[in-house]
């Protein structure tokens, strides 16, 4: 090849004169891994500009599934603040259509046209479509419009036919399947057509394939295999009836999707080579080489591997640069591929090592894993197979003729050795192949390979390149932080070395290195609660319930020191409260606890404290609206409906929470508990009640789960959500457990929050009984309780559990640990000693004693606290500048509009 850009080591002068102008044509995950690369590495005499025919900033095309069933899920990849920087630029809506190589530009078919220096193609692959009748009525799995269109009809057409619909995917691979399984959860019939006998048969060997297919059979889907569609069909008005099938069968369809693979877009390189003209800048009539690019058979631009064309200054990365004969629409290679350039410009000289096929299918439920020589067409490979087609398992290691050295692998049901043996792909393992074998038994191994075998230069995450030697050295002193400071934290770690922040399946791998490098280094991996208990939470938790112990005194006496902090106080009370229902500030446990518990209302920034009565599962008599109602008026305070489905009323003083309370216990309200670590709300929709589309009387589940769980205090706070129907109107994946209605039950989703990182939780077990579905629910809470870190919500719980959801699974629907009994007893003494914590302290004179604004002048108001009316005819907080105003409305001036008897006569309500 030809193909060397103008000397980037010799241009360093020039650049700091007259920065050099990189565009990129694309802006899917390679041009902004290039971006990134870029930018990371310094953009110092040089401007980028990233043209992205698509409205949104570069989205994470792996997790595509997620924005299937979830259109408001955020993909986008990096932080946006990226593109704040003045050399880096990012054009949404460009679709470049030309490239003239003479002049060195660009053109875009808004009629734009860019200079370039150098010119990066990203152009990525279009989803290849059905040569036959009707493929225009298909859909495709490529982009955000695309499963955003899916989503739509599926809803539009459950609404119209007023049943299931039958969603046919026709594509057996990756994509085909997670297409599938989105159209489960859409609440459609899945259906898959795959031409190869088997499901997933470019990974997949036979028996790993026929493994596949028990298990997506037992997951309620239809798979017809080993045909091929001839005709997609219709009625008059242009809507899908069916497929048919090259044997003559007909399948019943409402709607198909096609994902049956992609081609690359190289259509630039193409155009380019018939009208580029030299000398010209311009088209014209004299054109260049038509052989200027070189193409593979099946598309894509021939690159070398430093990923230039075959014209200096233009170079391809991702899906549209075919390398040794491949184009490959996996994320790792266009990841190296971005680096590779951004290297080369900088003056450096990395190669592309070639494509990384492993792969992964991300299928709740089902574990599939492949890696290297997977079909052994090594000469002499040797096949290490344990099969039991009965459950679906079936795991397969390929080594060289003598059984020492690793070429490859496939998973099917049990993935658990794939973490451990991906690093050691080409080296000599550590055992023989039987003893990674999990399950037939083995799996010791794995664990062998960071302490023995696990050599520097061992990718440990391919989706980012990071080898073991890096998360080594970055665990010892990370050289971009300040001081070269050991990195000692997992979130750090991912942050500094961007492993683990892709597909997330090397993070097991990453965790355990880490701990083991901490360890060599002679750095102790603490579990510690705090500097004055060496007990981690799970085992202060269980040495707490094991032993009986009931006060802090007693506890620090026997597993602590000093007297406690802000750390281990609130902890150690939430771990009693959690084991007992004993109100949680008697016995000395009131100075254990943080300010909102203190109170039991959650303080807000003015000093005053907020009341959130529980409304379980938002439904509410019109007689307790008008409770809430007069209370609010009598005590001027601000209210508003909360995302949880209840009314919060914002403004109280201390001294009148008692006050407020006694009127709302009267009227049948208690603690909503907004001010605990506990279950805050169980939010749903209307139900099979009154909604047409509902399946099941979600309001009354919601309802019977939220007095279950109310008052259960946890790791951190827990909210819950139950949908009718699969169109969760209540998001129910958003919360720690969700409950979605099917014809059958209800699927139990568990790990799901939102916040700063927000996470879908993910599917436990599926059409569930009511009684199934509430003992499930148990366990999962208890065991969450019993083993979680102090602060730690359930979704990174789940991901820092070995095993993940897997794991989860195997404890609370198989009960692996033979624990289940004592969970579900554990929640049941729960239920059974759960008493509403304002009842209890408006019964008790000594507890109301709590409630003063000032100890030593229980009649004293505190008059700092003031209110100014909003401007949407409420009150909230005065400013510092606005309290130096008059007239100002003081808080303790309030008029009282009714007293309490009238408050509650049911006729004026």
């Amino acid at each position: 090849m030809t193909g060397q850009t103008a000397s980037p080591q010799n241009q360093g002068a020039e650049r700091t004169k007259t920065p050099r102008r990189i565009v990129v044509a694309g802006g899917g995950p390679a041009a902004h891994r290039f971006a990134d690369a870029m930018h990371a590495r310094g953009l110092d005499g040089w401007n980028v500009t990233v043209l992205t025919e698509e409205a949104h900033l570069p989205y994470d095309r792996v997790a595509l599934s997620k924005a299937l069933t979830d259109a408001d899920v955020d993909l986008t990849l990096g932080s946006a603040s990226m593109w704040d920087h003045e050399a880096l630029t990012l054009q949404t809506g460009e679709r470049v259509t030309g490239i003239d190589i003479a002049g060195k530009t660009v053109s875009t078919a808004a009629g734009t046209v860019y200079p370039y220096d150098e010119l990066v193609v990203a152009t990525g692959s279009d989803a290849a479509r059905l040569p036959i009748p009707g493929s225009e009525l298909t859909h495709v799995y490529r982009t955000l419009e695309d499963v955003w269109a899916i989503n739509k009809a599926i809803a539009e057409l459950t609404e119209k036919l007023g049943r299931k619909v039958n969603a046919v995917t026709i594509g057996g691979g990756l994509l085909g399947l997670e297409s599938a399984a989105g159209t489960e959860q859409l609440g459609a019939t899945p259906i898959v057509i795959n031409g190869s006998p088997w499901l997933m048969n470019t990974q997949l060997d036979e028996g790993a394939g026929q493994a596949l297919g028990r298990l997506i059979e037992a997951k309620g889907f239809t798979v017809h295999g080993g045909v091929f569609p001839s005709e997609v069909l219709s009625d008059d008005g242009g809507q899908v009836t069916g497929v048919l099938m090259a044997d003559g069968r007909i399948i019943d369809a409402d709607l198909v999707i096609v994902a049956i693979g992609v081609k690359p877009r190289d259509e630039l390189f193409r155009t380019a080579n018939g009208t580029a003209v030299a000398g010209t800048g311009t088209a014209g009539t004299a054109p260049l080489d038509t052989a200027l690019f070189q193409l593979g058979p099946r598309g894509g631009v021939v690159i070398s591997d430093g990923c230039e064309t075959q014209v200096p200054g233009i170079w391809a990365i991702g899906e549209v640069a075919n390398f040794g004969g491949m184009c490959l629409g996996l994320v790792a290679p266009a990841n190296t591929m971005a680096e590779i350039v951004a290297d080369r410009l900088h003056g450096g000289d990395a190669t592309f090592p070639g494509f990384d096929t492993a792969t992964k299918l991300k299928l709740s439920g089902v574990d599939v894993a492949s890696f290297g020589d997977a079909f052994a067409r090594t000469e002499h490979a040797l096949e290490i197979v344990y099969a039991d087609p009965a459950r679906g398992v079936y795991q397969k290691i390929v080594t060289t003729d003598d059984a020492k050295t690793l070429l490859g692998g496939i998973f099917v049901g049990d993935a658990t050795p794939y973490t451990s043996l991906r690093p050691m792909l080409g080296r000599e393992l550590a055992a023989e192949p039987g003893a990674y074998l999990t399950a037939a038994g083995g799996g010791d191994a794995g664990d062998e390979v960071l302490e023995t075998q696990l050599p520097d230069d061992a990718i440990l995450c391919s989706c980012n390149n990071v080898t073991a030697g890096t998360i080594r050295d970055t665990v010892n002193g990370c050289g971009a932080c300040d001081g070269n400071a050991p990195v000692q934290e997992l979130g750090e770690l991912k942050g500094c070395t961007r492993a683990g922040t892709s597909c997330g399946s090397c993070v097991p791998m990453l965790k355990k290195l880490l701990e083991t490098e901490l360890t060599k280094s002679g750095v102790e991996v603490s579990k510690a609660l705090c500097e004055h208990i060496e007990l981690s939470r799970q085992e202060l938790f269980e040495t707490i319930r094991v032993l009986e112990l009931a006060s802090f005194e007693e506890i620090m006496a026997k597993y602590g020191t000093g007297d406690g902090c802000d750390i281990c106080k609130p902890t150690i009370a939430n771990i009693l409260a959690s084991q007992n229902s004993a109100y949680v500030l008697d016995a000395g446990r009131g100075t254990l606890q943080d300010t909102n518990d203190r109170a039991l209302a959650n303080m807000q920034k003015d000093g005053t404290y907020s009341v959130v009565p529980r409304i379980a599962g938002g439904e509410i008599t019109p007689r307790k609206l008008g409770v809430i109602a007069a209370v609010a008026e009598q005590y001027g305070l601000y209210t508003k409906i909360t995302g949880g489905q209840r009314i919060d009323m914002f403004g109280a003083r201390l001294e009148q929470l008692p006050e407020i309370w006694k009127l709302l216990v009267d009227a049948g309200f208690e603690s909503g508990q907004a001010y605990g670590k506990s279950l805050r709300t169980v939010k749903s929709c209307v139900g099979s009640t009154w909604c047409r589309f509902g399946v099941q009387d979600s309001v009354a589940m919601a309802i019977q789960l939220e007095l279950r769980y109310r008052g259960l205090r946890s790791p951190h706070k827990l909210k819950m959500g139950v949908s009718g129907c699969a169109r969760e109107c209540a998001e129910a994946r958003g919360k720690d457990v969700g409950v979605i209605a099917t014809a059958d039950g209800w699927n139990l989703y568990v790990g799901g929050n939102g916040g700063a990182t927000p996470a879908h939780a993910q599917l436990l077990a599926k059409d569930l009984d009511d009684e199934t579905l509430i003992k499930y629910i148990d366990r999962y809470f208890m065991y969450y309780i019993r083993t979680a870190d102090r602060l730690q919500r359930t979704a990174r719980w789940q991901e820092e559990l070995d095993g993940g959801i897997k794991h989860v699974e195997d404890v609370v629907v198989h009960d692996t640990l033979g624990i289940a009994a004592d969970l579900e007893a554990a929640m049941a003494r729960h239920v059974d000693t759960y008493q509403d914590e304002w009842a209890d302290t408006l019964k008790d004179p000594e507890r109301l004693r709590r409630f003063r604004s000032f100890v030593n002048a229980p009649g004293q108001l505190d008059d700092s606290i003031t209110f100014v009316p909003d401007e949407r005819g409420q009150m909230r907080p005065a400013t510092a500048e606005e309290k130096a105003q008059q007239p100002v409305l003081i808080g303790s001036s309030i008029p009282v509009r009714a007293t309490t008897p009238e408050l509650l006569d049911e006729n004026e309500v």
